[in-house]
């Protein structure tokens, strides 16, 4: 079936030099761009990512310092990739929660103004996921040929699952047929934490977001323990990251008192800045304070380090 369209799409994928959208770069991106009548036009560029690209993540899409060594930057590339999307809606798999957040961030640092206030997105992910069905009545009509009755009764989930688990083991012969052997299986990560921010990999090295684990780590290094801390300091609301916004905040009851805690791409959270903390005292934002923010904004990312940016809103009704 061919797309009903009022506008241009953009399809697009990257390949990245790690999925941390704050801090990995695009090493090579691919826009196929279909028009209302049906004209269609593709371009994939290499991109010399500026930092080391890890050999785990060469592993998954083959590309080398080596093969981008003489590609041009994302910054000289910013200006011909806007020019193709800008009048578009964008598609990809994965892309509203991968994909844009890092796109913007990179256009974000190559100073080219973005924005999704006039097109939309559209998820094919969301949709396979939406459209089939994981859910443990699915599961149970797949594996077992029977229509789950009283689903989401806790006697009729239970007995279900049972149930799946034996024609799994039926289904799939590389599956033992032994509880640790299946609880290796199922395990997706050897969690640290109890809200799993940090795991072990196999060799029991801690990995996650960077972000997380490095303030997790500084946590336990005080004998501040996560969890309690999440307990005592509730957390009231959130208003989750997304690609127009560019911001994430929560909202948390501290002490009686009500803080919104938001981070972000550093130069959008220092627009929202009107106080800043110097020598421990709260003063008003000027453009002296916001410059040095921005040069040490700058020597960080030139280094790929990864530092966090928030700003506080208290007092809050």
């Amino acid at each position: 079936m061919e797309l009903k369209l009022n506008k241009p799409i953009c399809f697009f994928d990257l390949e990245t030099t790690g999925i941390d959208i704050g801090k990995d770069r695009i090493v090579e991106i691919s826009i196929f761009k279909v028009y209302p009548n049906g004209n269609k036009e593709s371009k994939t560029w290499l991109v010399n990512p500026t930092i080391p690209i890890p050999p785990q993540t060469t592993a998954v899409h083959g590309i080398t310092d080596e093969k981008v060594a003489n590609e041009p930057t994302f910054k000289e590339l910013a200006s011909q990739i806007h020019n193709m999307i800008k009048d578009s809606d964008l598609a990809g798999f994965n892309s509203d929660r991968f994909d844009i957040p890092l796109l913007a961030e990179e256009l974000l640092r190559a100073e080219v103004d973005f924005d999704m206030k006039n097109r939309v997105s559209v998820d094919v992910q969301t949709i396979f996921h939406k459209m089939e069905e994981r859910t443990l009545s699915a599961a149970y009509k797949f594996y077992c040929g029977q229509s789950l009755e009283n689903a989401h009764s806790a006697e009729a989930d239970t007995m279900a699952t049972y149930e799946i688990l034996k024609a799994q083991l039926d289904r799939y012969e590389n599956l033992e047929n032994d509880m640790k052997s299946l609880a290796e299986f199922t395990t997706r990560k050897k969690s640290v934490d109890f809200a799993g921010f940090i795991a072990l990999n196999n060799e029991g090295k801690e990995i996650g977001d960077p972000t997380e684990v490095a303030l997790i780590k500084f946590a336990n290094s005080r004998n501040l323990d996560y969890n309690t801390l999440r307990d005592r300091y509730n957390r009231l609301s959130e208003i989750p990251f997304d690609s127009d916004r560019k911001l994430m905040s929560t909202v948390n009851n501290i002490h009686g008192n009500v803080y919104m805690f938001t981070k972000g791409a550093p130069d959008v959270v220092f627009s929202r800045c009107k106080y800043a903390m110097v020598d421990g005292d709260t003063v008003d934002i000027n453009d002296d304070i916001l410059n040095s923010y921005r040069s040490m904004n700058e020597e960080f990312s030139n280094k790929a380090l990864r530092h966090q940016v928030y700003l506080v809103k208290s007092n809050l009704k």
